[in-house]
């Protein structure tokens, strides 16, 4: 199966989702892993769509979502790189494209390495907070947490 440019920008308008989720994480210096995919869910009975979106990204995994859905995942920073150049030499039509660029901006800050610092995660918790609207209480409560943990932030110097 050929998928042209076109088709997957209007299947990923429609199933396509961009997400970052923040994992509590003790081996990391500030305590969480900042986890960006880019994700599309299918039934079962479609899943050589996934199979066709993997061999057109050129990576991802595709496996079991849960009861009959399946889901192509793609995590790999360099990989997410390049959705990023897909997606904006190849522009989303729907409002979608504005949670894709609050994401584009998110890979940007962690190529970075800005989600190593305590003020860069904040960064990226507030861009994702613009995002993730179901878990803004969540994310509110890592944003406390790692400004109480790190109360010099903000301080310049002197």
């Amino acid at each position: 199966m050929d998928l042209s440019p076109d088709w997957v920008v209007g299947f990923t308008d429609g199933e396509g989702c961009f997400h970052v989720s923040f994992v509590k994480n003790p081996k990391t210096t500030l305590g969480y892993q900042v986890i960006p995919e880019f994700v599309i869910v299918q039934h079962k009975r479609d899943i050589q769509i996934l199979y066709a979106l993997k061999r057109f990204f050129k990576c991802g995994v595709v496996r079991k979502n849960h009861g009959d859905r399946w889901a192509l995942r793609i995590r790999k920073i360099s990989c997410l790189k390049e959705i990023c150049e897909f997606f904006t030499k190849h522009p989303l039509k729907t409002k979608k494209n504005v949670d894709f660029i609050r994401f584009r901006r998110i890979i940007h800050k962690m190529e970075e390495g800005k989600h190593l610092t305590p003020e860069g995660l904040i960064e990226i918790i507030d861009i994702a907070l613009q995002m993730n609207t179901e878990k803004r209480a969540s994310l509110m409560e890592i944003k406390r947490e790692i400004i109480e943990r790190f109360p010099e932030m903000g301080r310049g110097p002197g």
